[in-house]
């Protein structure tokens, strides 16, 4: 059974490791195996990484689409975690499932929890501001 991806005109995805962008106007693709996909909404670029839960984010992406390079992303998002647990002990059950999805190779779902991080890093912020 194929995945089925509706494009906005201009619209950007990834689809194993290559980033697609559509051209004209709406596009339907469908993906007839298992890749790793992405659509722009999900996508973080690294000049956004602005802050620690982002890069934490960005890093789970790079898990994501660079299957060949995880170790290295591993070790980074540890280092990243680490930090993070560090200056706000109140992450720790973000970061515990965060990293029970990245050690099971459940990149994707551990992305939904990192966005999730993110919102709460920015509670945090705009309270201690």
């Amino acid at each position: 059974m194929s995945l089925k991806i509706t494009l906005k005109s201009n619209e950007r995805l990834i689809v194993g490791g290559a980033v697609v962008r559509n051209g004209g106007k709406g596009t339907v693709l469908f993906i007839e195996n298992t890749v790793p996909i992405l659509r722009e909404k999900d996508i973080l670029g690294e000049k956004d990484t602005t802050t620690p839960c982002k890069r934490v984010y960005f890093t789970i992406q790079l898990m994501y689409i660079d299957e060949p390079n995880v170790p290295n992303y591993v070790k980074a998002y540890s280092e990243l975690a680490a930090e993070i647990l560090k200056a706000a002990p109140s992450t720790r059950s973000y970061i515990e499932q965060l990293n029970e999805r990245i050690e099971a190779g459940n990149y994707y779902q551990a992305l939904k929890l990192a966005k999730n991080l993110i919102e709460y890093e920015e509670e945090l912020l705009k309270n201690a501001n």
